[in-house]
Formats: C-alpha cells, sequence, structure tokens
C-alpha cells in the first residue's frame, strides 16, 4: 500500500462511532500517542494497522483510500476559481485541504455552490425576468444527490435484484414477468394508449402505457410502478436523507430512485455485471443482448460500483446540441464543471455529426489524468410528420488505467500521452490559457489586451496575474 495518510477519515471515523482517542486505541490494540499521530497524519496508516480497524470497526478498507480526492480536488477548484486567480489561496492549498480535510473541503464547495446560485437568481431578480427560486434549483438537488453517492445506491440495488431472482426474470420475458408481477401481487392492469408515455391510475389500477414506447421501454416502466408499490418506504427514507420530505426535491429524487431501482430490475446486478465483463463493456452489443435503449445502457454501466463486485467506474453525461447537460452522473474522479459549461474539443459534441457511430476519444484534463470516452447520438420521436423530436449525446468515459478493459480501447496507443486531446472543465474555469476553442475567458484572470496586436488564441491572458486588494 505504501506510504497512505488518512488521519482524516480516520478521526471522523472514530468521531461518527463517539470513541474517544482512547476507547479506539483499546479497540484496535494500539497506544494513544500512536493513534493520535495516526489522526494527525504525522505516521502513515499501514496494512496492519488497516486489517485491525477494518476488522474492529467493520468499515470496507476502501474508505481510507485517498481515490476520491482528485476529484474533490477539481470540484474545489471549480468553486474557488476566482480566489485561486486572483492568488488569495495557490493550487497547492486547494490540494492540501482535500487530501487531508476531505470534509471541509466539501463544505467549502458547497458553499461556493450556493453563493453562486444566490448570484444567479439575484441577476434574474435584478433582470426582471422572473422569479427567483430556491438557491439550488430542485432537479439539481437530485443531480447532487446522486453524484454525492457515485450513482450508487447499495440497497436498492440489492432490493431490485433480490426481486429479479424472486420472480425469475429471464431476458426475452421481462415484460410478460413483470405484467404478471404487477397484476398478481397488485391487481394492476396493463393497457396502451393515450397522449402520455405511460400514467397509472391508483384507483383503478391500471397502468396505461404509450403505444410509441418500445418493448424495452414499456418493461422501463412497469418496473418503476413496481418501485412504488414494494417499496415506497425506501424511496421515501432515502429521497429524506438530502430533502425535506413533501419538498419537490424530495418527490423529483423519490422519481430518480424509482428510475434506478427500474434499471436495477430489468438489468440485475450480477447478471449485467457479467455481460458486461464478457463482452468488453460493448454498449451496442449489451442494449442488443437485453432489449433495451443505448442510454439506459450507458447509465446502468455508470452504477457498477459494487462493493467486492465493481466494475469499470464510469462517468456518464448526456447534452444537447446546444451544450445543455440534462445528465451527468460519475463514479470516477472525474469532475463535472457547474460553470461555464463543458469543453468544445470534447468528442461528445461530434456525435451529432454523424449519428449512429460510437465515436471514441482519448482525453486529457489539465491535473494530467487522461480518459477514454466513447459518445453516441440518440434520437426521440413523438411519432407523426413534422413534429417534433429530441436528440441528445451520450457520453461514458473511464479512466486511461480501465481503457484496456473496453472493447474502445483496440488499436489505442493508450500508453501515448501526446495523443490525448487537451480537454478542460469548461471555458470559464478552463487552465489552458492557450486554448484556440477558447469560448469566454477565465473568470478572476485579467486579459491582455493589445490593439495594436491580434493572437490566434482567443482572450489572450497576462503571463501572470494581477494581484487583488482582498478588501475589493
Amino acid at each position: 500500500m505504501g506510504k497512505a495518510f488518512a488521519g482524516a477519515r480516520l478521526r471522523r471515523l472514530r468521531e461518527d462511532r463517539g470513541l474517544s482517542q482512547a476507547a479506539m486505541a483499546r479497540l484496535i490494540e494500539l497506544s494513544p500517542s500512536y493513534l493520535n499521530q495516526l489522526e494527525h497524519d504525522a505516521r502513515p496508516l499501514t496494512i496492519p494497522v488497516l486489517l485491525r480497524l477494518t476488522e474492529a470497526l467493520g468499515v470496507d478498507a476502501g474508505y481510507f483510500a485517498p481515490s476520491d480526492t482528485a476529484r474533490l480536488t477539481a470540484e474545489l477548484r471549480d468553486a474557488l476559481g476566482e480566489e485561486i486567480a486572483s492568488g488569495r489561496i495557490t493550487p497547492g492549498d486547494v490540494d492540501e485541504v482535500a487530501a487531508r480535510l476531505p470534509a471541509v473541503a466539501q463544505v467549502l464547495a458547497d458553499l461556493a455552490r450556493r453563493r453562486r446560485a444566490a448570484a444567479e437568481q439575484l441577476a434574474v431578480l435584478a433582470g426582471d425576468r422572473g422569479p427567483a427560486g430556491d438557491v439550488l434549483a430542485p432537479h439539481e438537488q437530485v443531480r447532487e444527490f446522486f453524484y454525492r453517492r457515485q450513482n450508487y445506491l447499495h440497497e436498492l440495488d440489492l432490493a431490485a435484484e433480490e426481486l429479479a431472482e424472486g420472480i425469475h426474470l429471464r431476458r426475452g420475458e421481462v415484460r410478460t414477468v413483470l405484467a404478471e408481477r404487477l397484476a398478481a401481487r397488485h391487481g394492476v392492469r396493463i393497457a396502451t394508449g393515450g397522449e402520455l408515455l405511460h400514467q397509472y391510475d391508483p384507483k383503478a389500477r391500471i397502468l396505461r402505457l404509450s403505444d410509441r414506447l418500445r418493448p424495452g421501454q414499456q418493461a422501463f416502466r412497469m418496473a418503476t410502478q413496481l418501485a412504488y408499490l414494494e417499496h415506497d418506504g425506501l424511496l421515501s427514507e432515502l429521497a429524506a436523507q438530502d430533502s425535506a420530505p413533501d419538498s419537490p426535491a424530495w418527490s423529483l429524487t423519490r422519481i430518480g430512485l424509482a428510475n434506478y431501482f427500474a434499471a436495477a430490475l430489468v438489468l440485475p446486478y450480477r447478471t449485467f455485471h457479467t455481460e458486461a465483463e464478457r463482452s468488453r463493456y460493448d454498449i451496442e452489443h449489451l442494449a442488443d443482448h437485453f432489449g433495451v435503449g443505448y442510454e439506459t445502457v450507458c447509465h446502468r454501466l455508470s452504477t457498477l460500483q459494487r462493493p467486492r463486485l465493481r466494475g469499470v467506474p464510469f462517468s456518464f453525461v448526456r447534452v444537447d446540441r446546444a451544450g445543455n447537460v440534462s445528465k451527468r452522473q460519475s463514479a470516477t474522479d472525474f469532475h463535472f464543471s457547474r460553470t461555464g459549461g463543458t469543453c468544445p474539443l470534447w468528442n461528445i459534441y461530434e456525435a451529432f455529426a454523424a449519428p449512429g457511430r460510437v465515436h471514441v476519444q482519448v482525453a486529457g484534463m489539465p491535473d494530467g489524468r487522461r480518459y477514454l470516452w466513447t459518445a453516441r447520438a440518440v434520437s426521440r420521436s413523438p411519432g407523426g410528420w413534422g413534429r417534433p423530436g429530441k436528440t441528445f449525446a451520450v457520453g461514458l468515459g473511464c479512466e486511461i488505467r480501465h481503457a484496456g478493459r473496453l472493447v474502445y480501447s483496440a488499436g489505442l496507443d493508450l500508453g501515448d500521452e501526446a495523443a490525448a486531446t487537451p480537454i478542460g472543465l469548461g471555458c470559464k474555469v478552463c487552465e489552458r490559457p492557450a486554448c484556440p476553442q477558447r469560448a469566454a475567458p477565465a473568470i478572476g484572470r485579467p486579459l491582455a489586451v493589445d490593439e495594436h496586436a491580434s493572437t490566434f488564441v482567443p482572450y489572450p491572458l497576462h503571463t501572470a496575474p494581477e494581484s487583488r486588494s482582498p478588501h475589493l
């Protein structure tokens, strides 16, 4: 394991269990002074001590792993971009806070995000363009709920898999088995037709599904209804962890959790994980094998983080042609910026030019990390000539160290760092001053304005940022 320091995590675990240093030391058979040094990162966490901790406190060894530091560091750098640019703090300061005090770093990131959202709401009021809502919109709160949990809900995933096993769900028979479960256990009858994609009438106990839904989509709607009927209490309990009961965010989170359950029921964890590994994460093969859509497979692949049976940790994103991000989830260190949009050099935007084709890209971030990204455009239509539909690009990415497990890495030189396309978090917070595709100046960085010269790079910056007074 090498020299691993986990003082903040160890101290927080002890405080969560209500133990004093002396009591904790007795429990894991160490001296109080040794434990004190561990908590203050004066000593590294060795393998023998780690084994004692996992055995005595019943935690997974991964609890002490620093794998999430890069993700948290990127989030904090995004949140504190102006302070870094002004010189009030350095990137090194941010890295140290994220590594040594992750809970404090998360609070700082949350506070900065709320401040930014509040400023945006004030701008709306000042411009008289409509009423201001909550500091964080309900749908954004739902995104944060899943993002903080790395898009995996263990209890809900297990419940879905147990139900799939209990009703003997088999590939090719999913709709039939789910319809039988709804009828036999809950007296719910399936009907078709209507303008809505689906509608449930609790009094008549009728689940009406649109004729426009494909078989896999119909199965997904049935599975979602089973989530409400069989695990309503669990959905409410999980949603209440982040939102007040009966609030809009709570209700939207329940919908997100029901959809999560549906995917976990239609694509049971072990069965799906086994086929994903066997096919080397071939998305199109998995969609055909299980009879579901491309986007559904991508979303399910981003949830394969069950302890002791983890799949490749993916990040999942869905954008439209204008760059609006409607879905983003991450089980990796990849951080989606909350400001400045996304990077125009990202291959996800190439997908719109060739719908139906999977685009592959090795992308490098400013911090040196590299990722393998796949992207494909998906379209949906309400049916009928002249009726507008909707088109999205769906992206799925993993760190380059996992890329060899994917069929999409065939023929790529994964070791060539120079071959990676340099992308960033978004133009307003991107650290690449020489990017010719920059669409906006970096926040807090002074521009090099010269009326007698021009450059190929938009928004050229001064080589050294000007210092600002802390009182301004």
